[in-house]
């Protein structure tokens, strides 16, 4: 319920000593367990420590949900089938009931610049009781998460749930995503101010962990703060495989974009480390693209693969998820549909896929922002 400003001191941490658009324990805890393959996804190193097991088709479009939007950023499904849109630039919440699309709200507060406006959203895990939905909002002052009631017509007016998140023209990250203990995880950028991703003072540059009502969840890394992990660039994807894992998508800045399994108390090195560091105190990426054939924004989870969409890169990656970490990534669509952003797994099990090319960067697609159905199985 109350906005939470959290100041905590390095000391306490124990801390150890790419753009969206693609620019060319404590939290300080060294790795553990069985260590990441890192596969560099080009077409000459390939390499994987297990295949990639066949299937039967390709991925496919199957329709167009919707066109003509713009810049479409988070999409929440309701316990209906339908799903609610969120609008980065314009700030509107759409609702999509089968052919149907129609704005229920807008975010009065949110103050759109570059990366920034209205981004994520989640529903909450219990609406049939509580009928609310949360986004992640960039104002004239701050990031900071709220939350709405939605009575299936229009939305309610937001309230603050976590505040005081730094924001700015870029690296505002803005994803967000219930676990199945009632939590919240949300995801945050440095803002060009590569400092903050190792400041454990700042929200900035960090996963956090939050209950319903904003305040730091139990079991955090450390007592009373919401960081469960620190040193990212900007995560823009969040997604749980069928193991409970949580894993993100994060722009690198002239090398190497990432996929992490986010853990408990890690720290991802940025701005010492871009891509794979293989050091002591660091946790290495999974999977590393150039910067050029990623700029990984959404991500999901669904038939044994993690999904991410590409914005530089204009497609979408599957990489396949293994015991022991992630097979090597294929890439599908490319060119065929621009910027690709927001990926999400809809009721029946195809993805929905949002395009991202009506804010100025890159070549534009044929059509207006959409969102796309895809099959891939």
């Amino acid at each position: 319920m109350r906005a939470l400003a959290v100041l905590i001191a390095t000391t306490c941490l124990g801390l150890s000593a790419c753009a969206e658009e693609g620019d060319p324990a404590g939290l300080g805890s060294p790795q553990s367990g069985p260590q990441p393959t890192t596969v560099t996804a080009t077409p000459d190193d390939p390499a994987t420590d297990d295949p990639k097991q066949e299937k039967d088709t390709d991925p496919r479009v199957v329709r167009t949900v919707a066109s003509g939007l713009a810049v479409p950023w988070g999409i929440a499904f309701l316990p209906d089938g339908s799903a609610l849109v969120s609008e980065r630039d314009s700030t509107r919440v759409l609702a999509i009931d089968g052919k149907q699309v129609r704005e229920v709200g807008r975010i009065d507060e949110a103050s759109p610049q570059g990366e920034a406006g209205l981004l994520g959203l989640a529903v909450s895990p219990s609406y049939d009781e509580d009928q609310l939905v949360y986004a992640y909002v960039s104002t004239a002052s701050d990031n900071r998460v709220v939350r709405m009631t939605y009575d299936g017509d229009r939305l309610g007016e937001p309230e603050p749930v976590l505040t005081g998140i730094p924001n700015g023209f870029i690296h505002d990250g803005g994803r967000l995503l219930f676990d199945d203990d009632g939590n919240l995880f949300v995801s945050t950028g440095e803002i060009g101010e590569p400092d903050l991703a190792q400041d454990a003072s700042s929200l900035g540059g960090k996963v956090l962990r939050i209950t319903p009502d904003g305040e730091p969840a139990p079991g955090n890394p450390v007592d009373g703060s919401p960081v469960w992990s620190m040193g990212h660039r900007n995560i823009q994807g969040l997604a749980f495989d069928e193991r409970g894992r949580l894993w993100a998508t994060e722009f690198g800045a002239s090398t190497s974009d990432e996929l992490n399994l986010i853990e408990r108390s890690g720290n991802y090195g940025w701005p010492l480390v871009e891509g794979k560091g293989d050091l002591e105190e660091y946790r290495n990426p999974y999977v590393t693209w150039s910067t050029a054939d990623a700029s990984p924004s959404g991500l999901a989870f669904a038939d044994g693969s993690l999904w991410a969409g590409a914005l530089r890169g204009q497609r979408l990656w599957e990489v396949p998820v293994t015991g022991n970490g992630t097979a090597a990534p294929q890439d599908w669509f490319v060119g065929n549909y621009g910027r690709i952003r927001t990926v999400t797994v809809a009721p029946n099990g195809n993805l929905w896929v949002t395009t991202s090319n009506r804010d100025g960067r890159g070549e534009p697609a044929a059509e207006d922002d959409r969102i796309l159905e895809v099959a891939i199985d």
